[in-house]
C-alpha cells in the first residue's frame, strides 16, 4: 500500500478537488493546467531564474511557452522538455520518468544543459544522423573534442551542475506520491558513480563496478590497457572517473574479455547495471578508488 510522505516538511499530493494522488497515472488523469501545476515545480529555482521562467508555469517572462510537458492520460509516464526559446532545437532540461508495476518511480533520463555552452555532435554519425548513443556508429573527432573539453561520453554540451538541486525536488515529489523507492539505469560508468554520490545502491552491477575499479588500479588488466593506442586510452586516465569512462566507452572492457576467467564480473554486460535509491535513506556506496 502507498505510504504517507516521510521526508521532513513534506506532505501527500492531492488534486485540486482533494483526491489523493499516488502515481503518474493519477496525475495524468487530471486536466492540462493541473498537470502543469504539479510537474512544473520539478524545475530547479536556479534554472527558472537563468531562463527567466515564471515559477509554476510553462512560460518565460515574455509569455513564450518554453516548457513542454508530455503526460498522456492513461499512461504511467511523463516527459518534460525545457528550451531557452520556443524554436530552440537543444533542450536545457530534459526529463523522462515512469511508474513501475510495484509502485516505484523510474528515473529514466535527466539532462540539464548549459544553453550557452558549445555543442559537440557526439550523438550524430558522419552523415548527421542520430547514432542512438553510438550503437550505430561513433563520431570520433567530435568525441575527442568533447573529451578534451571535459565532457563525459554521450554528453553533447556542458551541464549546469544542477542535478543535486533537481534531485532534492524529485525525491520530495516521489515521496509525496507515497512511493519509497527510485529506480534508475545508468547509461555509462560515470553515470553510475555520479548516482552513488546521491545515495543510490545497486540492484545489479555492484560486483561489476567493484571489479572495474580493481582492474583500473596499478597492476590491473584495464590499467595495462591504457597504453596510448587511442586518445581515449592514455596513461593516467585511470585516476579519474572522466578518464575511466572514456576508456570504457572506447571498448576497453569488451576487448579484455578474452583474458578473463569465466567467473569474472567484467564479463557481465553493462545493460545489467540497475540502481535504486530509498526515499530519505541514502546509501553509502563508493566503487571508485582514487589513485591519483
Amino acid at each position: 500500500m502507498p505510504k504517507t510522505a516521510i521526508l521532513p516538511r513534506n506532505s501527500p499530493l492531492f488534486s485540486a478537488e482533494g483526491r489523493r494522488l499516488f502515481s503518474l497515472l493519477d496525475i495524468n488523469s487530471l486536466g492540462a493546467a493541473e498537470k502543469e501545476r504539479i510537474y512544473a515545480p520539478l524545475l530547479p529555482a536556479r534554472l527558472l531564474g537563468l531562463l527567466g521562467m515564471v515559477p509554476g508555469s510553462c512560460c518565460n517572462s515574455r509569455g513564450e511557452r518554453v516548457l513542454k510537458i508530455t503526460a498522456p492520460e492513461g499512461m504511467n509516464f511523463a516527459r518534460m522538455e525545457l528550451r531557452s526559446h520556443p524554436d530552440e532545437r537543444r533542450t536545457v532540461f530534459f526529463l523522462d520518468i515512469a511508474g513501475t508495476h510495484f509502485n516505484q518511480m523510474e528515473l529514466s533520463f535527466c539532462i540539464i544543459n548549459d544553453p550557452d555552452a558549445p555543442r559537440f555532435d557526439v550523438d550524430l554519425d558522419e552523415h548527421g544522423r542520430d547514432n542512438c548513443f553510438t550503437s550505430q556508429g561513433r563520431n570520433i573527432p567530435e568525441e575527442i573534442r568533447a573529451m578534451e573539453a571535459g565532457l563525459f561520453p554521450n554528453q553533447t554540451c556542458r551541464g549546469l551542475r544542477m542535478f543535486g538541486e533537481f534531485f532534492n525536488l524529485f525525491e520530495r515529489f516521489v515521496d509525496s506520491l507515497g512511493m519509497e523507492m527510485i529506480l534508475a539505469e545508468p547509461l555509462t560508468y560515470d553515470n553510475a558513480v555520479r548516482y552513488e554520490r546521491y545515495g543510490f545502491d545497486y540492484l545489479k552491477g555492484r560486483l561489476l563496478m567493484q571489479e572495474i575499479d580493481r582492474q583500473f588500479l596499478p597492476g590491473g588488466l584495464l590499467f595495462s590497457r591504457l597504453d596510448g593506442s587511442t586518445p581515449f586510452r592514455m596513461p593516467g586516465m585511470e585516476q579519474s572517473v572522466h578518464g575511466r569512462s572514456w576508456a570504457i566507452h572506447d571498448g576497453i572492457l569488451r576487448e579484455s574479455w578474452e583474458e578473463l576467467p569465466e567467473d569474472s564480473p567484467l564479463l557481465l554486460p553493462w545493460e545489467e547495471v540497475r540502481i535504486y535509491r530509498m526515499i530519505g535513506r541514502p546509501a553509502q556506496v563508493n566503487t571508485f578508488s582514487s589513485v591519483g
